[in-house]
C-alpha cells in the first residue's frame, strides 16, 4: 500500500527526517512504525513571502518496500547490427546513441573534439595562455557544451517527449537521484564529466562505436538521399545520419550551404552576463535573510518586454563561475556554470535581448547566415574591446545603466580576467538600449539588483542558434534530404541538456520506425 501526501513546511522541518516521517504518517493515516519507506516525488522552494516554505510531495509506503524508481538501462550487444551515424557527442547525440542501442542499432558517434580528460587541459590553456583549440574547448569535445556547463536540467517543454527518462538515464550513469524530484534539478560542472564518461562506456560496452577527434568535412549524397559522411579521407556509410553538432559548429552550416541543404534564419538572443555577490542575491530573494545552511544559493528568473522585444535572464548560475566559451581565437563569448554544491561567492546570469531576422543589418553574405554573421561581429567587437585577448570586456552594472565608464572593476569569477570597457558605447544600440531598460525594470522587481558591486561581462551570444535546419514535424527528417535527421541545439529546434537529449531520443525512435523496428 502507498499514499501520496503534500507537505508545506519550514526549511528547519524539511531538514528533520524524523519529523517529516511523523508528519507523513499523520497525513497518510499510516502510523510511523508501519511506514516501510518513503520517496520524494517533488521538492520545491516557495520564497515569495518572508516565511520561506519547502513544498514536498511524498509517496509513503506501508507493508512493502519502495519499488525501484528508475527503469534500468538494459543494452543488447549491437556490434553486428545496422549502423546509424551520429555526428556530435553532446546531449542529443549521446542520448540518441543510448536509445538506438535499446532499439537494436549500432550507433557510430563521430565527435570533432577530445575526450573529457584531454578537454580539461585545453580549457585550462584558455584561462592561462588565452589560446583556444578550435576543436577542444568549452563547446566542443566529448559531451559537447553540456560537459563543462552548469548542468541545469530544467525545461519548460513537456511536449517534446519523456523528460523523466532523460533524468533516469543520467542517474544510472552517476548523477545524484535528487534530480528526479527537485523542481529545478542540477548536476554540477564537477559531476558532469564523470557522467559523460560513463555514458560513453555504456555505448562502447554495448558494441557502439565512439570516434573522437574526427571533424566531418562533407556529406555523402545520392540525389536527395544521404549515404553517409566524410571526415578527412575517411568515409562512414549509413542511410541514416543524425546531425547533432550543436549551435556553435558553424562549419557544419557552411557544409550544408555548399551542398544546397536548406537552412533558414531564426530568432535568437544576445546580450551580456551579469555577476553579483551571491550573498546579495540571497538577501534580495530571501527577504533580507542570509540563507544559512538549510537553503540553497538563491537564483532568479527575470523577463520583461522592452520596445517589442523580450529581455530576459538566461542560464542563471547561483554559486557559480563565468567561463570563456569562444571556439575561435579572435572572438569572446562568455557563459556560466556552477559546481554541484553551488558554493562560489558569485552569482551570474546571462541577460539577453530577443533578436529577430528583421532586426539584423543586411550583409553581403548569404541570407541564411545573416544572424550568424551578426553574431560573429558581436563576438569580434568584444575581442577588440578587450585588448584582443580572452580577458572579457567588463563594466560595473550601475555605470552601464547610467552610461558612465568604470574606472575600476570588482573581483570577478572569470578566470582569464577582465578589461574595463565602455560597453554602453560599442554594444549595438538596439541591444544596448534594451539591456539598459531591462536592467532598470529588473531593479524595480529585485531591490538592490542594480549596483556597482555587480559587473557585466561581454558577450553572451550563444543562447541558441541563429540558424535552423528545417525538418518535417512528424518524420523529423530534413525537408529536402531523406535520411538526414537534424536534432539538438544545432538544429534550431531545442535548447539545453534535457530538451536536446529528448530530441536525440525521438530521432532514434523515428529512425527505428522507418527501418521497421
Amino acid at each position: 500500500m502507498s499514499k501520496l501526501i503534500q507537505l508545506n513546511v519550514s526549511p528547519e522541518t524539511a531538514a528533520d527526517e524524523t519529523l517529516i516521517r511523523r508528519l507523513s504518517g499523520s497525513l497518510s493515516g499510516i502510523p510511523p512504525s508501519a511506514i516501510t519507506s518513503m520517496r520524494i516525488i517533488r521538492r520545491s522552494i516557495d520564497a515569495r513571502k518572508k516565511n520561506i516554505i519547502i513544498s514536498l510531495e511524498i509517496e509513503v509506503f506501508a507493508e512493502q518496500d519502495n519499488p525501484i524508481a528508475i527503469a534500468p538501462f538494459n543494452p543488447r550487444n549491437v556490434s553486428g547490427s545496422p549502423e546509424v551515424i551520429i555526428v556530435g557527442a553532446g546531449p542529443a547525440g549521446l542520448f540518441a546513441a543510448l536509445r538506438l542501442i535499446e532499439l537494436g542499432f549500432r550507433p557510430v558517434v563521430i565527435e570533432r573534439g577530445k575526450d573529457v580528460s584531454s578537454r580539461k587541459k585545453d580549457i585550462a590553456r584558455i584561462s592561462r595562455e588565452h589560446i583556444i583549440d578550435p576543436d577542444s574547448n568549452y563547446c566542443f569535445g566529448e559531451g559537447g557544451a553540456g560537459t563543462f556547463s552548469d548542468g541545469k536540467l530544467y525545461t519548460r517543454s513537456k511536449k517534446r517527449g519523456d523528460n523523466k527518462r532523460v533524468l533516469e538515464l543520467l542517474c544510472l550513469h552517476g548523477a545524484n537521484e535528487n534530480i528526479l524530484y527537485e523542481a529545478h534539478p542540477h548536476i554540477g560542472t564537477d559531476k558532469l564529466p564523470g557522467v559523460i564518461s560513463a555514458i560513453r562506456k555504456s555505448i562502447t560496452g554495448a558494441g557502439g562505436l565512439f570516434l573522437l577527434e574526427k571533424r566531418i568535412s562533407d556529406f555523402i549524397l545520392d540525389g536527395n538521399q544521404i549515404k553517409g559522411v566524410t571526415a578527412g579521407n575517411e568515409k562512414f556509410l549509413s542511410p541514416f545520419v543524425i546531425l547533432a553538432t550543436g549551435h556553435s559548429a558553424r562549419d557544419v552550416y557552411e557544409i550544408c550551404l555548399s551542398r544546397k541543404i536548406k537552412l533558414e534564419q531564426k530568432s535568437f538572443a544576445m546580450g551580456v552576463r551579469v555577476e553579483h555577490p551571491q550573498d546579495l542575491i540571497d538577501r534580495i530573494q530571501y527577504h533580507g535573510q542570509s540563507r544559512g545552511k538549510l537553503l540553497p544559493a538563491a537564483s532568479y528568473s527575470l523577463v520583461k518586454q522592452v520596445d517589442g522585444r523580450g529581455v530576459y535572464s538566461f542560464c542563471m548560475c547561483p554559486g557559480g563561475f563565468i567561463v570563456p566559451s569562444a571556439t575561435s581565437q579572435e572572438e569572446i563569448v562568455v557563459n556560466g556554470m556552477s559546481p554541484s554544491r553551488r558554493n562560489s561567492p558569485y552569482a551570474n546570469s546571462g541577460i539577453v535581448v530577443e533578436i529577430r531576422p528583421e532586426d539584423i543589418p543586411r550583409s553581403d553574405g548569404p541570407e541564411e547566415f545573416a544572424g550568424l554573421d551578426f553574431q560573429r561581429e558581436f563576438e569580434r567587437l568584444a575581442w577588440e574591446n578587450a585588448g584582443r585577448r580572452q580577458a572579457a570586456p567588463a563594466q560595473r552594472l550601475a555605470d552601464f545603466t547610467s552610461g558612465m565608464n568604470s574606472g575600476t572593476l570588482p573581483e570577478v569569477s572569470y578566470f582569464p580576467g577582465v578589461s574595463s570597457s565602455p560597453m554602453h558605447e560599442w554594444i549595438p544600440d538596439f541591444i544596448g538600449k534594451r539591456l539598459k531598460e531591462g536592467f532598470r525594470l529588473f531593479g524595480s522587481v529585485m531591490k538592490g539588483y542594480i549596483t556597482n558591486d555587480a559587473v557585466i561581462l561581454g558577450v553572451e551570444s550563444r543562447t541558441s542558434s541563429p540558424v535552423r535546419i528545417p525538418r518535417d514535424p512528424v518524420t523529423r527528417e530534413h525537408t529536402g534530404i531523406s535520411g538526414l535527421y537534424p536534432c539538438g541545439e544545432g538544429s534550431g529546434y531545442s535548447g539545453g541538456i534535457v530538451s536536446s537529449a529528448v530530441d536525440g531520443i525521438k530521432s532514434a525512435e523515428v529512425i527505428a520506425a522507418k527501418a521497421g523496428r
